[in-house]
């Protein structure tokens, strides 16, 4: 699902109350809100539809199958926002959390539904890992419940959080997961290094960290993939990612909301107090004033990548189409078991440590490690009523420690390399090569699509391919002058940033497009 270009050619207006540039979900999200409000709102997007990343095509043109070629689940949209904009949006669970091979025929199922299931399957890891992971799963749980319902608040101060925790009884949550390291955390509590791997892999999401490294890139990243709505739950959208940004389009073009799509940004200045902003559409030029603006793309000010290397991009994505679902090699687990889930492919925690320091050498993984899912398992209504009936699905693999810098020389040639050596890690825990389940084209080729980081930074204008725009940031103020603000601001009077770069921005969330939308109805 696309939302197409905008009911006019160019704006009819020469001035708003507000101009968005970026059209994607956050952007959508601030100028509902915005709208809502009796504001004026113009948003810029430089591609032929609105949603940005959460957008969902037909790839594989020779077949009916509308899928996200970008993002693809979702744990972030706050239920609030849902309910405050009116959204028809229906996130289903998965039955199962996830599965993981390893060794000969074996592998570590976790399910979603059936506890008793969960607790036998990490029993055979070891004694005491049941208890352990009971034990780092209620912290998680404590953790979400202190701070998620603050992602939408004015910032508190780092002090302000720490007295927080020790009011609620719980300081050990301050210093496990904001001050020390998340790797000695999961090594206190799991001694299975498959366990570790997997649990690990929410710290590795799109982070160029290791467990324990200094940055603590790894717990920002691990925080925001596990309080999402207060559970960490990660979700289907019915009706594919794009059935959001289509839900939001349809609420801002019910309030009043003007876009113009294909517009690409030239300028933006500043005159007598308002902000005037240039654009590109078909050849032709034209200027737009504002009282404020706002950045769902990410701002210049937020451009420059952080010397140390977290806003590196290490994402990489590939979207396929099988004609059937490939049989595991583990007997004992089915097809729909495998991958109604996340599908962890060489991710232990001593394989995701030998993939970083790999990379961070300037070499593609020999292993890459990453994970599979099937959405169709869960939502069948991306697909024709024909191909759900002849078991097509759609299968998204998102690989970890995979940067920039790698596809910078020769992106095709690197990408190539990567698909071989994950087919072939995968293909090592199968029953039948995953070549074999592929759908073709009417020319013979595979219905498999690869996305780069540098992919990302072409097509949707991501610095450095970072699916968070740069590296995660704390849920709190780390400077004075940002207390009691929403993290959204830019330094410049009356411009904003209502994307992912914004403070508690990332992921598929509309959080700081709602906390910039706050921000400016709040300010004088």
């Amino acid at each position: 699902m696309r939302c197409k270009s905008s009911r006019r050619p160019v704006p009819m207006q020469t001035r708003y109350d507000a101009i968005i540039i970026g059209g994607g979900h956050n952007g959508l999200v601030a100028a509902c809100y915005l709208a809502a409000a009796g504001k004026t709102v113009l948003i810029l997007e430089k591609n032929r539809s609105l949603g940005g990343a959460s957008v969902s095509h037909p790839l594989f043109p020779d077949y009916e199958a509308r899928i996200s070629r970008y993002a693809y689940l979702v744990s972030l949209f706050p239920s609030r926002i849902i309910r405050e904009l009116g959204l028809n949006l229906r996130l289903r669970p998965r039955s199962i959390a996830s599965y993981t091979p390893h060794g000969a025929g074996a592998g570590l199922l976790i399910s979603n539904e059936n506890p008793a299931l969960t607790e036998r399957e990490i029993r055979k890891l070891g004694a005491g890992e049941w208890r352990g992971y009971q034990a780092l799963m209620e912290k998680q749980r404590a953790f979400a419940a202190i701070v998620w319902d603050s992602l939408l608040e004015p910032l508190k101060s780092r002090a302000d959080w720490h007295r927080i925790f020790r009011s609620a009884g719980r300081p050990e949550l301050w210093r496990e997961f904001v001050e020390r390291p998340i790797g000695e955390l999961i090594e206190t509590h799991i001694s299975s290094d498959l366990l570790r791997g997997i649990l690990f892999t929410d710290g590795k999401i799109g982070a160029n960290a290791g467990a324990n490294d200094s940055s603590l890139l790894q717990n920002r990243t691990y925080l925001y993939h596990v309080i999402g709505n207060g559970s960490g739950e990660w979700l289907v959208p019915e009706g594919g990612m794009g059935r959001i940004a289509e839900q939001l389009a349809g609420q801002a073009r019910n309030a009043g909301v003007d876009w113009q799509t294909e517009a690409e940004v030239i300028g933006t200045t500043s005159v007598n107090g308002h902000k005037v902003v240039a654009f590109r559409h078909r050849g032709a030029e034209f200027e737009i004033q504002a009282s404020h603006l706002l950045w769902n793309a990410t701002p210049p000010c937020r451009r420059q990548p952080d010397p140390s290397g977290i806003d590196e991009g290490t994402s990489f994505k590939i979207n396929m189409l099988v004609k059937r679902l490939p049989q595991p090699a583990n007997r004992w687990v089915t097809p729909q078991q495998a991958f109604a889930g996340t599908f962890h492919i060489d991710e232990g925690y001593a394989q995701l440590e030998a993939a970083w320091q790999s990379a961070k050498r300037g070499r593609i993984p020999d292993t890459p490690a990453g994970e599979i899912y099937c959405h169709t398992l869960t939502d069948p209504t991306i697909l024709s009523d024909e191909l759900a009936r002849n078991g097509y699905h759609t299968l998204t693999y998102f690989g970890l420690d995979l940067p920039y810098t790698l596809f910078t020389e020769d992106n095709e040639a690197a990408k190539k390399t990567v698909v071989t050596r994950v087919l072939k890690g995968l293909n090592r825990y199968l029953a039948e090569p995953l070549e074999s389940c592929l759908a073709t084209d009417r020319d013979g080729r595979a219905c498999l699509e690869a996305k780069s980081p540098v992919d990302l930074e072409l097509e949707l204008g991501l610095p450095r391919g970072n699916i968070f725009h740069k590296g995660l940031s704390w849920f709190f103020a780390e400077k004075d002058a940002e207390v009691g603000r929403y993290g959204v601001e830019t330094g410049r009077r009356n411009e904003w940033i209502c994307g992912a770069s914004a403070r508690r921005g990332g992921a598929v969330s509309g959080i700081p497009g709602r906390n910039a939308a706050m921000a400016i109805l709040k300010s004088p």
